[in-house]
């Protein structure tokens, strides 16, 4: 049985992915300092999969508490989603971001190095194309200068595991999502963050319910059909899923090359306008919305060229933006 780690593994996208993981048959390892998450996520992934992940409350900032995981676990493959993620937050604490996102990577692959060990996935960002004008995206796309911190520290940590990749002896994906949103069809794991949420969905669901007055459309001036921004909104399942397919390919070497980059998105662009409609249609639910003015970070039009992830990945979006909305507001 291969042990995988999952560093944020009771986050969002983790947990998610360690349901899929658990129903693969790995012995699943996570870490977690619970800054944003819920320890009781760890029952919620027992109930869903019969099995249990061993779980590990560490700050992957504080280098010998890395250290002593590794020293005593065996690991095949490491998936590294523990970061910060609020680009309207980066932008007002800036150091914040870089401190935790960049220092937590950089004790890992230290120790990575150290122990001598392969297989390494980073969550990365479609945050790190910044503004493009050709869409869809794909993966030789130059770079613009980010947005956000939050997505400078994706190229930055692109940047840092590529290179560490080329001096070193293990192989490594960097797997740029774009909008993950939904939840599990069981309802027991989501996207419900210990604080308030920025991700454009939990911000929808927590006004439906009257959790929040009304959800702010910031801006509607925007080149785009409706005037507001854009983005491609993937199912998390269905992101959970690609990096299985992403593990597997790791581990029986069908990488063709030691360093590799895929798009996890579904292709197709959604206005925010247009996500909030499917919101209502599926809901049955009117929303209390209001336009404010541009928020400062945010790209204006961004979605993905899938097709490496599909042909290589073997994978490929299943679910749409009406099976989002509606495992969303089962939670």
């Amino acid at each position: 049985m291969k042990s995988i780690l999952v560093t944020g593994g009771t986050g969002y996208i983790g947990s998610h992915t360690v349901v899929e993981l658990l129903n693969k048959n790995y012995k699943v390892h996570i870490i977690d300092n619970l800054s944003n998450s819920r320890i009781e996520v760890v029952d919620a992934i027992k109930k869903i999969t019969g099995a249990e992940p061993i779980f590990h409350q560490i700050d992957l900032c504080e280098k010998a508490d890395v250290k002593n995981f590794f020293a005593g676990n065996s690991i095949d493959a490491v998936i590294h989603f523990a970061a910060y993620k609020a680009v309207g937050e980066s932008v007002h604490r800036p150091l914040l971001y870089y401190r935790n996102n960049l220092v937590s990577l950089i004790n890992l692959l230290e120790v990575f190095e150290e122990y001598k060990l392969d297989n390494f996935i980073f969550s990365s960002s479609c945050s790190v194309y910044g503004e493009q004008t050709k869409m869809p995206i794909d993966e030789s796309a130059s770079l613009a200068k980010a947005e956000s911190p939050y997505g400078n520290t994706k190229q930055i940590g692109e940047q840092i595991l590529h290179d560490t990749i080329l001096a070193g002896h293990f192989s490594g994906i960097a797997l740029r999502y774009f909008n993950p949103a939904g939840a599990h069809e069981s309802a027991l794991i989501g996207e419900y963050p210990l604080h308030a949420p920025n991700n454009l969905v939990p911000v929808i669901t927590q006004t439906a319910i009257g959790k929040r007055e009304s959800l702010t459309v910031f801006g509607n001036d925007y080149d785009t059909p409706d005037g507001t921004c854009i983005r491609d909104f993937i199912h998390v399942v269905d992101l959970a899923k690609a990096h299985i397919a992403a593990v597997e390919r790791l581990l029986n070497k069908k990488n063709k090359s030691s360093y590799e980059i895929f798009n996890l998105g579904t292709g197709t662009g959604k206005t925010v306008l247009q996500v909030i409609q499917a919101f209502e249609k599926t809901s049955g639910t009117n929303l209390n919305y209001v336009i404010g003015p541009r928020r400062p970070g945010d790209v204006v039009r961004v979605w993905a060229d899938t097709k490496l992830a599909n042909n290589e990945l073997g994978w490929k979006a299943e679910l749409t933006l009406e099976d989002i909305m509606r495992t969303a507001w089962s939670l």
